[in-house]
């Protein structure tokens, strides 16, 4: 079989799932929206075309692709890679889309499933779920991620960096996933293809903000900073940063591990930030 992925997005996600891919035998190639980046990614092994959703890319970038992959978040315009290729994607052997739990919407900290019918709040999520719909339609893989978190952006980069902050909000907790189980996930996927299937790609322990910093400043034998009360810290955030707070949910991700045989390399925060806290160390 032809091994060819087309990833629309090399983003955190994206170029995490290219790398793997690419280290299993994969010809892989996607999009970015700045030529230096191209370059960079050129020297790597991976070939990259400049996109950014408002023309289609040339006819024969993705009839070399056989499996295509999409990690771009749509607009009030739609799917960008939907909306410029639509008729070329209809004929490829597999296809994947990044998409969000948020479109589950708030459950007051229950379990969720994806059984549950979506109901998003937040205009992102609502133009997230119409977006994997639209995906779906085609026969595409939908992946649903929670925050993700690695190797640059975690609680221990927050933390070394001094700009964490322990959010007392009670009850409230966070479903989260490492890139490198995103890109695990995608692969397995795409070796067990299911057209419209849905997963869930999450850890196994949502956990509030605080005890996630607790624990980064833990394994750095840092302080642990107090935690600051969510009605004084709620006026000083961005209206995104807020938005994140004002949804309560546990993601869970049976059907991922049922299906498609996945193991995640970090079953829990405390797994994945040990994994980060030593590689940052080793590298000081």
């Amino acid at each position: 079989m032809t091994k060819r992925l087309f990833i629309f997005g090399l983003g955190y996600s994206g170029l995490e799932i290219a790398k793997l891919a690419a280290a299993r035998g994969w010809s892989v190639s996607g999009t970015v929206t700045g030529a230096d980046k191209a370059q960079r990614l050129a020297a790597e092994g991976i070939e990259a075309h400049l996109f950014d959703g408002t023309a289609p890319l040339a006819a024969r970038v993705l009839e070399a692709a056989s499996h295509v992959l999409c990690t771009i978040a749509p607009g009030t315009a739609g799917d960008p890679a939907l909306r410029t290729s639509a008729a070329q994607l209809r004929d490829m052997r597999w296809l994947g889309y990044l998409s969000t739990t948020g479109v589950y919407g708030d459950h007051d900290g229950g379990w969720v499933d994806e059984t549950t019918p979506p109901r998003p709040d937040q205009s992102r999520s609502i133009e997230r779920l119409a977006a994997e719909r639209a995906w779906q339609a085609i026969g595409a893989t939908i992946f649903r991620l929670p925050g993700i978190y690695g190797p640059g952006r975690s609680a221990v980069d927050r933390v070394r960096a001094g700009t964490a902050q322990r959010i007392d909000k009670p009850g409230q907790v966070f479903s989260r996933v490492h890139v490198e189980d995103i890109a695990a996930a995608v692969l397995a996927a795409m070796t067990h293809p299911a057209s419209g299937a849905i997963y869930n790609v999450v850890d196994d322990l949502p956990a509030s903000n605080s005890e996630v910093i607790a624990y980064a400043c833990e394994l750095l034998g840092l302080p642990v900073p107090p935690t600051i009360p969510w009605d004084e810290v709620a006026p000083t955030m961005s209206a995104m940063a807020r938005s994140f707070y004002a949804e309560n949910r546990r993601v869970r991700n049976d059907r991922l591990k049922r299906e498609l045989g996945v193991t995640l390399r970090y079953p829990t925060y405390r797994e994945g930030l040990r994994a980060i806290a030593a590689h940052s160390s080793s590298r000081a």
